[in-house]
Formats: C-alpha cells, structure tokens, sequence
C-alpha cells in the first residue's frame, strides 16, 4: 500500500498564503509605509513610529486571546474577517493626510495583523501535527520571510508606479481576494474533521476543550513561573530589537543604496531569513531549540555591528544578510520551544499569550529608534541600543529550566 497523502499539508499551504500576505503587508511592509509617509508629507520618524507602535500593541492584545477566537469562530471565520480588515486599513492608509489619521488607520490594521500573525499559524498548525511541527510550522513560517522577499519590493515598485494610494488600494484588492479563497476554500479547523489523528495518524480519543476558563486559569498559571518567562521575556526583547531595526530599513539603508537598492537590501534581508528558517526547519527537532534560539540572536546581533560600519553598499548588504538570517526564526521559535516545554493540552492557550507579550514589547522598538534617529540625526547609535537588547536575550533564552517532566508534551 502506498504511502497515504495527509491533508494537513493543505492547512501548511494555506497558512503558508496567509502568512506571504499577512506578514508582507502587515510586517515587513511598515518599513515601506514609514519610509513614504516620511518623504511624502515630510514627517519626522517618531511622529511616524508612534502609530506604529500603536498598531502593534492593539495587535498584541488581541493576539494574547486570539486561541478563544480560533477555537469560538474557527479558522476560516477568523482569517476571512482578518483580511477584510487588513485591506481596508491598508486601502485607507494610502488616502491619510494628517499623522493623527494615521492612528485609528493602524488601529483598524492591526485586528488583521492580531488575526494572522504568528500565534494564529501555530494554532492553526497545532491540532494537525504532533511529531513533525517544527518542519510544518517552519514551513508555514517561510510565507512570512517570502512576505519580505516578494511582496515588499513588489510594494516599492508599485508605489513608484502607481503612486502611494494607488499602490496600497491594489496590494489591499489583491490580499483580500487570495485569502478569502484560501480560507474558504482550504482551511480546516481539525484533522478529525475527516476521520484522522494529529500527522495522518489514526483519530485517538480528543481529551475535550478546556474552555475559556481553563484556558485563563493556564495561562495565568504560567505567568507565575520562570520555565514561561524565561521563553517569552528573552524574544519580547529580541523582537523588539528586530522589529525596531526592520520597521525604520528601507530608510535606514536608502541614502547608500537609493530607492531600487532598498528594495534589493530588504529582498536580501529575507531571502536570508528563508535560508535561516529553512536550515533550522530541518533541524530544530533534533536539537536544543534554546540552544538555536540563542545563536540566532547572536548572529542577528553580528549583523547589527556590520551596519553601525562606515555605511557603504558592500556593508549594508554584508549586514542585512547576517540581521536577516535570524528574522524568521525569531518568529518561529517560540512556538517551538513552547510546544516542547509544555503539555500539548495547554500549547495553544500558551502561545498566544507569549506572542501577545512579545509583541506589546517589540510595539515599542520602532518608536525606540525613530526617537534615537531625531534625537541623535543618526541609526547608529539606535542599533547598537537594539544590538545590547539582542545580546541580553542571548543569554536569558539560556537561563530556562529546559524541557519539563510531562507524559503530554508534544
């Protein structure tokens, strides 16, 4: 009998789509958002960064309860409603005129953004694979950093073509037609849908939902230990540093490589974090995923240094190639170290908090090195802030008591 194909591989696939659409629009493409705006109206960067960390603090609450939403609405359900919003903030973003507007336009952007970021593809992914997540969640993963490889210098071509509102009106028209198909069409809410256990297996007998109150009481459990902070606080702050730097790059980078050499720099960026998560994927469930984690931020942090150089085209390549071999791996690997750490039961209510921290923290990375920009008139000295961070959480990922004693944890 031939090997049986698992439809779980579909779920990958879809969730690989919303994360090209989701993160390309709504993550990588804020660098592209700020960079415009600024030129265009003339705004300095903090006054720009500032809805930007709005956008991600709104996000990230929604994001600590977004496990209840999934479970209530289901995929399909969440995902539709995540990109209708996304694309109307997107669409009206293009049309703002004053930077108060900027506000209640990220506001509305970041329910999409909470909806489809990276805590709502390990809990898509979660109830279809147990033995090989890390592969399918890596997989899924890499349509976030394709997200920064495609869409992003798509976007800069687009507004130089189109214009700005044009451009963000068409990448919105776009981003709601594929991922309403892909809902609609693909997404699933359990493999026991169609009569399967989690990776193809026989169905095993389902422990039952614990409901929104033994999700709560877990998730405050989990405040009160180490074994969580000791996950969460270390990418919270690499985050933030990572977020900072990749929110203001097209900026950053603009006056040594012009505008198409920005587009090539951000290209550069996560083409290299698709090698980075690549590589990892098909590692990391061999190895110390605390042990990856901390080399990632390590070499994230060398690639900072290469930026704080002399700026020349070489260095700011050099640079950005070496930042962006962490960017999807940071995104990736709490879920991973989580879903080792913990009991199975408890994974998804526990990823959505950690993600809903460490994006309410990284929120504050673009306003962090807008405010050092104006203050200082250079990045440099806002990336050697965001490399100490980096450096901090390379040694905190470090300190955790490791994998606990459980019969459950996947």
């Amino acid at each position: 009998m031939g090997v049986r194909y698992f439809y779980g591989w579909n779920v990958v696939g879809a969730t690989f789509v919303m994360a090209l659409g989701s993160f390309g629009l709504g993550f990588y493409g804020i660098a592209v958002y700020v960079a415009a705006l600024q030129r265009i109206h003339g705004w300095s960067a903090s006054a720009v960064s500032a809805p930007v960390t709005l956008y991600y603090v709104a996000g990230a609450l929604l994001t600590a309860a977004v496990a209840s939403i999934y479970e209530r609405l289901g995929p399909r359900a969440v995902v539709a409603g995540g990109a209708t919003a996304l694309a109307a903030g997107l669409a009206a973003l293009g049309l703002v005129r004053q930077p108060w507007q900027l506000y209640p336009v990220f506001l509305m952007m970041s329910v999409g953004w909470g909806a489809m970021s990276g805590a709502a593809i390990n809990i898509i992914l979660a109830p279809w694979f147990h033995r090989r997540r890390g592969l399918a969640v890596s997989l899924a993963f890499n349509g976030a950093t394709l997200g920064g490889v495609i869409v992003v210098p798509a976007l800069i071509a687009l507004v130089e073509r189109l214009g700005f509102a044009r451009a963000l009106t068409a990448a919105a028209v776009a981003l709601l037609v594929t991922l309403l198909a892909a809902a609609a069409v693909v997404l699933r809410s359990a493999p026991e849908t169609l009569g399967l256990g989690p990776d193809g297996d026989p169905p095993r007998r389902a422990a039952g939902s614990p409901g929104a109150a033994g999700a709560r009481r877990w998730r405050r459990d989990a405040l009160h230990t180490w074994r969580f902070w000791s996950v969460s606080a270390p990418f919270a702050l690499g985050l933030a540093a990572q977020v900072g730097v990749l929110t203001h790059m097209v900026a950053l980078v603009t006056p040594t490589l012009g505008a198409s050499g920005a587009a090539r720099a951000v290209s550069l960026t996560t083409a290299a974090a698709l090698v980075g998560r690549l590589a990892t994927g098909v590692v990391v469930d061999r190895l110390n995923r605390r042990v990856v984690a901390s080399a990632t931020l390590i070499v994230q942090l060398a690639g900072m240094a290469v930026l704080t150089r002399e700026p020349s085209p070489a260095s700011v390549y050099t640079g950005c190639a070496l930042f962006g071999l962490g960017v999807g791996n940071m995104t990736t690997l709490p879920g991973l170290i989580l879903a080792v750490e913990w009991p199975r039961e408890r994974f998804s209510a526990l990823v959505g908090l950690a993600v809903g921290i460490n994006q309410l923290t990284f929120a504050f990375g673009p306003s962090l090195v807008g405010v050092v920009r104006d203050q200082l008139g250079t990045y440099g000295a806002a990336l050697w802030a965001c490399a100490l961070l980096q450096a901090i959480s390379a040694v905190l990922i470090l300190l955790g008591p490791g994998r606990e004693a459980t019969t459950d944890a996947s």
